[in-house]
């Protein structure tokens, strides 16, 4: 319960110190530091999740090559599903480039 409200109050504090990134000058243009931002939370965001899929995949690959070495018979149907789990976590990474590319405006 202890870690769950620590984790709370942190996303508390983060959403209060973000508020002012969502401030806008008089000419409704965003800042310069403010696009700068939005940069650096995007490439740590694309970078947060291509670590995480290449974990994904070598966990799923890892699974099936002992799947695969347990049983040989169940080769395909293990083979089947470790294709069908890889394109699943790739598709996190592909969505968070789409979601990059459309904040940072490319």
């Amino acid at each position: 319960m202890k870690k769950l409200a620590g984790i709370f109050l942190l996303l508390l504090f983060v959403g209060l110190t973000a508020a002012p990134v969502f401030a806008q000058g008089a000419e409704g243009k965003a800042p310069e530091h403010v696009a700068v931002g939005i940069v650096l939370a995007a490439g740590f965001s694309m970078a947060i999740a291509a670590a995480f899929c290449g974990l994904g995949q070598a966990r799923v690959a890892a699974a099936a090559c002992e799947g695969i070495a347990r049983n040989p018979g169940a080769a395909g149907a293990i083979r089947t599903a470790m294709i069908l789990g890889l394109v699943f976590i790739e598709t996190l990474a592909l969505f968070t480039l789409a979601i990059v590319f459309a904040k940072v405006g490319y």
